[in-house]
């Protein structure tokens, strides 16, 4: 039987019924001989009450104390699951980071793991024990207590999974798997039974909101299996791996899914002059004020100027334009202006390193709608467009449609 590293995130854990509920799927999971290593988070909506509390002290708290003050929430959960899983017969116990010796940097809020001493857990194991571990947690090298940021808990769940060489790491959450684009918005979006680490990078860090870009990348740098699994319903879910087999028929499904992004604004500053150095001059300042840039366009002016337009988060647009309008004074520009209406689209698949003609039927789809794209993005495996954002759902339903997605990925 198989070693497995079972991730539950706070909405699986949300409530006692719910603690209850999750004890007996991992009991589920004994019974057919797997050892079993569950991280948790903490309760649905208990990080956000820690958060607000604090908030009422200090409206800017950060730091040491506030990691203190929300890792406590995972605390909570651990020894509630492990009573649960004891109280049915199942030898259980409970770990915060600290005590398995998570040892992360001492960048407070935000931490890195560095190491895992997962001799303990070994132990533990051996002797039919579930260990039930805190995510999102650790320790520096002080012995202070540290947080991983958003999407801790899962990353910690794959770096277990790493430091133990588990046979697989399962994510448990409030979705079945990873499906060809969000249900919410194409009713025909189907779930897909393998992905690439390579195509499940790309769609977290489009907006795909199914699994935190950390937890993929160290999943996809150790090689550990990565499966989405629904917390509330039986079913296979989405295995993410490096190893598709060639019965996969990798070529075939030469888009795997459409991601979108509602947050994000353009910027644009109208004829800078044409010299070098100029990109620097334009981007630097956005880059001091930690506003980082995704999507960037220049165009070359007949009268030797250029006009350079690129994206950021919806959130840092006011800080952005204002910025952009004090250097396009100093610099002597025509104009700095921005639009903060837009979204963009991708499709991502592997596939398309072996296939030509994907860019130019996406334009053709989403010409055919009226939909006039205002930038336009490639790499090896995805194609980004920014659209007006009153196009959004028309967009994606045309290309999932397009693209032919709705179809039976085995046919």
């Amino acid at each position: 039987m198989a070693l497995l590293v079972q991730k539950y995130g706070g909405t699986s854990v949300g409530s006692i019924e719910r603690i209850k509920a999750v004890a007996d799927k991992i009991i589920g999971y004994r019974k057919q001989g797997h050892d079993l290593v569950v991280v948790v988070s903490a309760m649905s909506g208990e990080t956000n009450r820690l958060t607000a509390l604090a908030r009422e002290i200090d409206p800017e708290i950060r730091g040491r104390e506030l990691d203190v003050l929300l890792t406590t929430g995972e605390q909570v959960t651990i020894a509630l699951l492990a009573t649960a899983l004891k109280m049915q017969g199942q030898d259980a116990i409970s770990y915060t980071g600290g005590q398995v010796r998570i040892l992360t940097d001492d960048a407070h809020n935000k931490a890195r793991i560095k190491s895992i001493d997962a001799e303990n857990i070994r132990q533990d194991l051996a002797v039919g024990r579930v260990v039930v571990v805190a995510g999102f947690q650790g320790v520096d090298e002080k012995g202070n207590i540290t947080t991983l940021g958003r999407g801790g808990s899962d990353t910690t769940g794959v770096a277990l999974a790493a430091a133990l060489k588990a046979d697989e790491c399962q994510i448990f959450t409030d979705v079945d798997g990873v499906y060809t684009t969000d249900p919410r918005v194409v009713a025909e979006a189907r779930r897909l039974d393998k992905i690439t680490f390579e195509e499940m990078l790309e769609m977290a860090s489009l907006g795909s909101k199914v699994l935190q870009i950390r937890a993929v990348e160290f999943a996809g740098k150790y090689e550990v299996p990565l499966r989405v699994l629904s917390s509330f319903e039986e079913g296979e879910g989405t295995l993410i791996t490096s190893d598709m087999n060639e019965g996969d028929d990798v070529e075939q499904a030469v888009i795997s899914g459409i991601a979108f992004n509602r947050d994000e604004a353009q910027l644009t500053i109208n004829g800078v002059p044409d010299t070098p150095g100029v990109a620097f001059q334009i981007l630097g300042p956005i880059s001091d004020a930690n506003i980082e840039v995704d999507m960037i366009l220049q165009n070359i002016g007949a009268d030797g100027t250029t006009d350079f337009t690129f994206t950021v988060h919806r959130n840092d647009y006011d800080t952005a334009l204002k910025i952009l309008q004090n250097t396009a004074s100093e610099l002597g520009a025509r104009e700095a202006s921005g639009n903060n209406k837009i979204v963009k689209i991708s499709i991502v698949g592997v596939g398309m390193r072996s296939h030509a003609g994907i860019a130019s039927k996406m334009f053709e789809i989403l010409a055919r709608e009226g939909i006039n794209m205002i930038m336009i993005s490639t790499s090896e495996i995805k194609i980004s467009v920014v659209v007006e954002e009153k196009y959004l759902e028309l967009g994606v339903r045309a290309l999932h449609d397009g693209f032919d997605l709705e179809g039976d990925e085995n046919e």
